[in-house]
């Protein structure tokens, strides 16, 4: 059986031995993650190499002097985790551990006599020498190690110094973990909020694209994060119309998804059906302004359209969003459409959005998007661009999918390795008769 060396002894040990049974404590804790059980480990393994009969840790973290909270006693029955059930530890006030723990400084005592009042008989009574190692956090001593030996003089002084540092290395690590699995816990109770939300967020979008007669539609639709900014939505229409908004709410996150959300609502409770695209924009900015908007500085650009496929138009109004590109059948031209380009919702109360009209032949297609598309960046830092969208929609691809998956193909090659930067939505629409 080996026994692991005594680091207090002061008859030179091989220091082969000494390395080998440091190796061994740092590779058996670097395989926990839970502070309370690396604690565990380490107090075992401290209690091989550096024997003492008592080990107290105290600290001064929230209280006054002279009171100060005993956190670890090695002859607990029943542990407490420090970091989760502060309740149950006990709190003193005065005495020498009152001492020890507001020095800010190691202090060793050689022969201790202990009033039988002091607080500190409880934990170290009949003990005569008494190690204090504080633990520095912000240049102060807010936990102290209390180690102590029955005999007097049992420490001596050429092993204090590296003892120290090993205790506070690994009071440093144990608040690394703590300090790491509080952020892990308050990024899953995030992340499962915004999981929420963006379930919500995704009840609030059409379930399928509309089949209306002369029209042939196609979505895509990806959020950067959880829950997105993002918006579209679609409306059939008196007389075999089809309304299509598109929007993309200032910012990422849930507070995007909020202020989209708020768009859906005050589009969906209107008493008439959204027939004029103007109309629409001018009530949902005047509701944005005057309720939400104006106070926190968000904002939503979006573009309203209505396509008659009978009357062969497409009436649109467009309040700060990217336009919409329109690909006529005949020539392959592309036209955008930005004629009736206005401030974006939720900035200026009093905005109004005309409307404009342009017609609409059997073949055309009508693609709207969002800045995640022409924003994004390959490996290299190039951006997408207009330019480089505007080059796939030659080819007039025979229905709305195949248009919007030669986009996305496109779009996939182009950024390739690259994590999604902004909620990216594209809406085809073609005129089929």
């Amino acid at each position: 059986m080996t026994v692991a060396p005594d680091f207090f002894e002061t008859e030179p040990r091989n220091w082969r031995a000494r390395l080998a049974a440091s190796v061994e404590v740092m590779r058996e804790l670097s395989r926990y993650s839970d502070p309370q059980e690396m604690y565990a480990v380490f107090a075992r393994r401290m209690a091989q190499l550096f024997p003492v009969s008592r080990q107290l840790t105290i600290s001064r973290r929230g209280l006054h002097f002279p009171q100060y909270r005993v956190t670890r006693f090695n002859l607990w029955r029943d542990p407490v985790n420090p970091w989760k059930e502060l309740h149950r530890l006990p709190v003193h006030e005065g005495g020498l551990l009152a001492e020890l723990v507001y020095a800010d400084q190691p202090r060793v005592l050689e022969d201790v006599t202990l009033d039988p009042d002091d607080p500190a008989a409880a934990y170290i009574g009949g003990q005569r020498s008494v190690l204090a190692i504080p633990h520095f956090e912000q240049g102060i001593a807010q936990n102290v190690v209390v180690l102590a030996r029955e005999e007097a003089d049992a420490f001596p002084r050429d092993r204090i110094a590296d003892l120290v540092l090993l205790s506070n290395l690994f009071g440093r690590a144990t608040q690394t973990l703590v300090l790491s699995q509080a952020v892990k816990e308050a990024y899953d109770a995030v992340d499962y909020e915004l999981r929420t939300v963006a379930d919500i967020q995704k009840s609030l979008l059409p379930p399928h694209v509309p089949h209306v007669a002369g029209l042939d539609v196609a979505v895509h639709y990806q959020t950067a994060k959880r829950a997105g900014g993002d918006y579209y939505d679609f409306f059939p229409l008196p007389g075999g119309k089809l309304g299509v908004l598109i929007a993309d709410a200032s910012g990422h996150g849930a507070p995007a998804a909020v202020l989209m959300a708020i768009a859906h609502s005050i589009v969906h409770t209107r008493p008439e059906p959204p027939t004029k695209p103007g109309e629409l924009l001018t009530q949902l900015n005047d509701h944005l302004t005057r309720h939400y908007t104006r106070q926190t500085g968000n904002f939503m650009t979006a573009f309203y359209a209505v396509f008659d496929p009978t009357a062969g138009t497409l009436s649109y109004a467009s309040a700060g969003h990217n336009p919409p590109r329109l690909v006529r059948a005949n020539d392959n031209s592309r036209l955008n459409l930005n004629r009736a380009q206005r401030l974006p919702l939720g900035i200026k109360p009093d905005e109004l959005y005309p409307d404009q009209v342009v017609p609409l032949q059997p073949g055309d297609q009508v693609v709207f998007f969002t800045d995640g598309v022409i924003e994004a960046v390959n490996a290299d830092g190039d951006v997408f661009g207009s330019d480089r969208l505007d080059s796939v929609l030659p080819g007039s691809p025979e229905t709305a999918e195949q248009l919007l998956l030669a986009i996305l193909r496109e779009f996939g090659t182009f950024t390739a390795g690259v994590p999604v930067a902004d909620d990216r939505t594209l809406v085809v629409v073609k005129r089929v008769i």
